[in-house]
């Protein structure tokens, strides 16, 4: 696992962020008592690790496989705040709930053929995350779920089920809706075994637990069938369905766990992005690839991982007032 410091002297924090449903009261950006640094361990998946060009370049080398990006939310916080945050970040592209409890991940990097190989594939095994938080962490986000809740699984099996049809009804709701309530509950439990575990490995810890952006808009109407700068051949009728009963249902999961567990905060994403999913013009999410062919496979961009810097910074800036 790789530790990542930075001492830039910025204080910048005079300028108070809207983090829609963070915490109870935004703080006047004022430093927070102590100036000694404190230890931040940035926890999650692809959505906090960044891991696709349109959320910044790779920055460590030797590379481990986890795709950090220069630009992913984390790293953007650790340059606003470096000075007063000591950043461990070992959030990893396709990391489940376990992975950051207790079990070993095998990262794929940039593999994922037919369509894209890694020539440094296969990585060996990273290390779950929580082995990076002890009894000196002072601030714990994670941000995970979306892959043990079958996300990622939907987006590669939707497509073709929607290419049969022709981009009609929902064929991929008839194909895989049996199975979801069994992979929502299981989010449920390995989420609320992870927050037990992180709070019993850094007691002292203020845990804040961020939820998903908004990925598919409520009208759906916005989303044009056979798109693959949005969501390809993924129906309407299915695209809505997954909103309704699997991403809305995770970002609730989160909130009520991270609540139940007495975390310092659900950090909301979902309300401030309504208006920028995979469909609409001004997006913060990226669809199956960009507008110029560069695969993204549904990740947030550069806008994305700013809009959650500003709400995931806010939420730690009033947890440790």
């Amino acid at each position: 696992m790789a530790r990542f410091r930075t001492r830039s002297a910025l204080f910048g924090m005079a300028a108070v962020l809207v983090a829609g449903a963070v915490v109870p009261a935004q703080v006047a950006g004022a430093r927070p008592a102590a100036a000694a640094d404190r230890q931040w361990a940035a926890l999650g998946d692809s959505y906090t690790a960044g891991v696709v060009k349109a959320a910044g370049e790779v920055f460590e080398y030797p590379r481990d496989g986890c795709e950090r990006t220069d630009r992913s939310y984390p790293q953007v916080i650790d340059r606003d705040l470096g000075s007063l945050l000591d950043l461990t970040n070992v959030s990893c592209g396709g990391a489940t709930v376990e992975n950051v409890t207790d079990v070993p991940q095998e990262p794929t990097g940039r593999n994922s053929p037919p369509f894209q190989t890694d020539p440094e594939y296969p990585f060996p095994p990273v290390p779950p995350q929580s082995a990076a938080v002890g009894p000196d962490t002072d601030v714990i986000t994670v941000g995970v779920g979306g892959n043990t809740a079958g996300f990622g699984q939907m987006l590669s099996e939707c497509p073709p089920l929607g290419l049969l049809t022709l981009g009609l009804g929902t064929p991929c709701k008839a194909a895989l809706a049996a199975n979801l309530p069994a992979q929502l509950e299981k989010t449920r439990q390995d989420y609320d075994q992870m927050l037990t575990v992180l709070r019993e490995r850094a007691p002292g810890a203020k845990i804040l637990a961020v939820g998903y952006p908004t990925v598919v808009p409520e009208d759906v109407s916005k989303c044009r069938y056979g798109d693959p700068t949005q969501f390809g051949t993924i129906t309407r009728g299915d695209l809505d369905w997954l909103r309704r009963n699997l991403l809305d249902p995770l970002n609730e999961i989160i909130e009520t766990s991270a609540a139940a567990h007495g975390a310092a905060g659900y950090v909301d994403l979902a309300d401030s992005s309504r208006d920028h999913s995979v469909c609409d013009a001004d997006k913060w999410v990226e669809g199956f690839v960009t507008r110029s062919g560069r695969q993204t496979n549904v990740h947030p961009n550069v806008l994305g991982h700013r809009n959650a810097a500003d709400h995931v910074e806010a939420a730690i800036l009033n947890a440790l007032t």
